[in-house]
């Protein structure tokens, strides 16, 4: 925490992609510390942990599972939601995905309810074009959850699947506007952002800051016409990528907002020694 700060970061999302590696101990500790320092925490979920799968079978009893496993650390550390991906078509219309969707959140719901886990969700929008993750599936997966699932938007990701459109601020602000009207008051906009690499519109890997087209200025003056809080999650590999980012938000966004609560979950990795390592994510 104390790294966390004194690079300027003011939020941090823990990331069990691969696996887990905190048992509830440690998330609970590290609760603590990060409500001592002012640390606002987010967990992202394993990528195998995602709902809409077409048989009830090992591999869907496995990614509920890791889902309410990862709540369980949420709730354990204070975290203010958690990320997860939101599936695959797997042969099926868009319409029929999404209401597997749909319909195995709503039992999960239940079952984290039942066991004092009930902690909102993040659905993230993803960055290829032929799955779901678009950001009309996961405004209209919001909508029809209610107000424990909300969206995450990862503008690195639809950065991609236009093909690099989002230059402009009202380009930024187009996601913004959907999303504001599906958060209950007080909710953070939850932003997922780096540079990115894509091809045919679809993403290929993070990049360091710069070395593609999408820039923070215009997310930090989109995020200026909105009464609405902002945690900002740097995936960009490298510590100078995340500080030019959070540099970009500071000085292109007002006081009011305060969108700049910008972190990567790798600094959080070194703070607690953890040995897992990544270059980037998706």
């Amino acid at each position: 925490m104390a790294l966390l700060q004194e690079r300027g970061y003011s939020a941090c999302e823990i990331d069990f992609e691969g696996k887990f590696w905190m048992d509830y101990p440690w998330a609970e500790r590290l609760g603590e510390l990060a409500r001592d320092a002012g640390i606002v925490l987010s967990v992202h979920a394993p990528i195998a942990g995602f709902m809409g799968h077409v048989e009830r079978d090992k591999k869907q009893r496995m990614a509920v599972g890791m889902l309410d496993h990862s709540a369980g650390i949420a709730a354990a550390c204070g975290a203010e939601l958690v990320v997860f991906h939101p599936g695959f078509l797997l042969g099926r219309s868009r319409e029929d995905a999404l209401d597997s969707v749909v319909e195995q959140l709503a039992e999960l719901r239940e079952r984290l309810e039942s066991k004092g886990r009930a902690v909102p969700f993040g659905v993230e929008i993803m960055g290829r074009v032929r799955e779901i993750g678009t950001a009309e599936d996961v405004f209209g997966i919001s909508a029809r959850l209610g107000g424990w699932v909300r969206p995450v938007l990862d503008f690195a990701h639809l950065h991609a699947v236009t093909d690099g459109a989002f230059l402009a601020t009202g380009d930024f602000a187009a996601i913004l506007g959907p999303a504001d009207e599906l958060l209950e008051a007080g909710a953070p906009f939850h932003i997922h952002f780096s540079d990115i690499a894509y091809a045919n519109r679809n993403e290929k890997n993070h990049l360091p800051y710069g070395e593609g087209t999408l820039r923070a200025e215009p997310l930090g003056q989109a995020l200026a016409r909105f009464d609405r809080p902002a945690t900002v999650i740097s995936e960009s590999p490298g510590e100078e990528s995340h500080q030019a980012i959070l540099a970009a938000l500071s000085s292109s966004s007002s006081a009011e907002t305060d969108p700049a609560r910008s972190s990567a979950r790798r600094s959080l990795k070194t703070t607690t020694s953890s040995k897992r390592s990544r270059s980037s994510r998706n």
